[in-house]
């Protein structure tokens, strides 16, 4: 099983990013997929997650009105858009894939976790 999260760079405070999660080796429409992040010397934080479906999602109340996570099951693939980003957003950003049927905010409910992708926001 691999998560191949890829996207992120360098972009300027007010602008736009999109994070992509490419799995392979799992079917992604079996799992509930999350995005975490994590910043040097703080524990790794929830920022969304979404169901199989993509029917429903939800939000750490940090992102919430300026990020969107969404799913393409028929290319395997969970998407993370970044608008109106702000400095604190730098981090290094993880997709998570959960094989429960419900939205999960905790790291404890995730199985498999991608390599990660930095982004940093230039004040």
């Amino acid at each position: 099983v691999q998560l191949q999260a890829s996207g992120g760079g360098l972009v300027q405070a007010g602008g736009s990013l999109r994070l992509s999660c490419a799995a392979s080796g799992l079917t992604l429409s079996r799992y509930t997929m999350g995005w975490f992040r994590q910043t040097p010397g703080k524990a790794r934080e929830f920022v969304a997650s979404i169901t199989r479906s993509g029917a429903r999602s939800n939000y750490a109340d940090s992102v919430k009105g300026r990020f969107t996570i969404s799913r393409d099951n028929a290319k395997n693939t969970v998407y993370l858009q970044m608008n109106s980003v702000k400095f604190e957003d730098t981090a290094v950003y993880y997709c998570a894939a959960d094989a429960g049927a419900f939205l999960a905010s905790q790291e404890l409910a995730y199985d498999y976790w991608g390599q990660g992708t930095q982004v940093t926001v230039s004040s």
